[in-house]
């Protein structure tokens, strides 16, 4: 009996599942951005209309709303365009579209950024989303969205700016926030010594699959993290290795794999949180002629 019912049900369970699934990331996508209160609005204002109509049998009005309900796709697309125009720029970032070309391009823009700040000890904090989106795992941020580029970097960064404190979020080929502030990791077996921005990368490593690179503003020192666990003192070509073998060989072979892997909440294997590669070096005075 429940094996016949199973074969002869089996289409509508999954387009029930289909379209639960699709309406719950078209509200998880849209929460938080201007066009989250019109969806409010929009959604309780039809409930209410169908509930009136349904309990009083208002002939005329129920006519009115199928009928009218043909133009609800038109309003839906002008009301809102922003939002789905950003959901469909993202769909195309996923690392299934990528191309290697473009990461390649991508991770030469944070090697040069990241290579000059070290030269002259400006500290620096860059996450680079993967699959899991990192607004949802920061705290405030700057909306900036433009192209990334290692004069704009250096720029934000710089320690007159305004918005120099705190990290930025790359997708893919640009900056979409600044001033970010990361979660920091609860690990309670780190060196005290350890600043903020390295515990911050750690912490946001350890939340999503983004990989964030740090440039110590006392040392110069380079570090990234990645899944939980912190590099410190990584050469300019190592940080390039690093970055291409995350971000471009994935992207190849399985980046659907690895999309669908993030987005089912796959936990991070415990592993030492920091692992120091090269001792930063301290700075010799040079003497007064």
């Amino acid at each position: 009996m429940i094996w016949k019912f199973a074969t002869e049900n089996w289409r509508n369970a999954l387009e029930i599942l289909i379209l639960a699934v699709v309406i719950y990331y078209v509200f998880r996508f849209l929460r938080g951005t201007r066009g989250w209160p019109v969806v409010i609005g929009f959604v309780v204002l039809l409930l209410a209309l169908a509930l009136v109509t349904t309990i009083l049998d208002l002939k005329v009005l129920r006519w009115l709303l199928g009928t009218f309900s043909a133009f609800l796709a038109v309003a839906v697309l002008v009301i809102f365009q922003p939002e789905l125009r950003r959901m469909l720029a993202e769909l195309g970032n996923l690392p299934l579209f990528a191309s290697a070309s473009e990461q390649r391009e991508s991770i030469e823009v944070i090697i040069q950024t990241v290579e000059r700040l070290a030269d002259v000890k400006i500290g620096a904090l860059i996450a680079i989303e993967q699959s899991i989106q990192l607004q949802e795992a920061v705290e405030s941020g700057i909306h900036v969205d433009c192209d990334a580029s290692p004069e704009m970097l250096e720029t934000i960064f710089f320690p007159n700016n305004a918005i120099h404190d705190g990290g930025v979020i790359i997708k893919g080929d640009r900056i979409a926030y600044a001033a970010c502030i990361f979660p920091l990791t609860q690990r309670q077996d780190l060196n005290k010594s350890l600043g903020t921005r390295h515990r911050a990368a750690i912490g946001l490593s350890e939340e999503t699959d983004a990989v964030i690179v740090v440039v110590s503003e006392e040392t110069g020192m380079i570090s990234h993290a990645y899944k939980g666990q912190l590099v410190r003192g990584v050469s300019v070509e190592e940080l390039r290795a690093f970055l291409t073998s995350v971000l471009v060989h994935p992207a190849k072979s399985r980046g659907a794999v690895e999309w669908l892997r993030a987005r089912l909440g796959e936990r991070h294997k415990a592993g030492p949180a920091v692992i120091t590669k090269n001792e930063a070096r301290p700075t010799l005075k040079q003497p007064a002629n």
